[in-house]
């Protein structure tokens, strides 16, 4: 009798590999076999997401933030080209994640988030932050690290 997904996530997953391998695809849970497929490409967005919201949070305030160390500012720029790299490397391996319609919604959902993380961390009044991201993916990924 097949394992429940709702019994033993970790076991099930094993046995619909299994069945896969197998090719008993009259065995398959296609349901939630379909379902965890599609998380997994959600996934990969929300990591898009949350690499690039890091991103706009070290480039606003390296942008925004004047006074500030030199420790500060090192680690801020050494966050920046990780990052880069990071979501360079997250859209080659998934380049389905460029369709531009979808792109726009994340950098949207990405700004949203840096712009909070960086008003909390410098304590700055938000007046001094633009509300609308001015940051073009270029901008974004461009090299080398100092351009931002």
């Amino acid at each position: 009798m097949p394992i429940g997904y709702q019994e033993d996530y970790y076991s099930w997953t094993q046995e619909q590999a299994a069945f896969l391998r197998q090719g008993r695809l009259d065995c398959l849970d296609l349901e939630n076999l379909a379902e965890e497929v599609a998380s997994l490409g959600r996934s990969e967005r929300r990591e898009l997401v949350s690499r690039l919201a890091v991103l706009i949070v070290h480039c606003v305030k390296l942008d925004i933030q004047v006074y500030r160390s030199p420790s500060q500012e090192k680690s801020w720029r050494n966050s920046v080209a990780i990052q880069r790299r990071a979501v360079k490397r997250h859209l080659k391996e998934n380049p389905g994640l460029k369709n531009p319609t979808q792109f726009q919604e994340m950098m949207t959902s990405a700004w949203d988030d840096g712009l909070v993380i960086a008003i909390r961390e410098t304590g700055l009044d938000v007046a001094s932050f633009p509300t609308d991201n001015p940051y073009t993916i270029d901008q974004l990924l461009g090299d080398p690290p100092g351009d931002i």
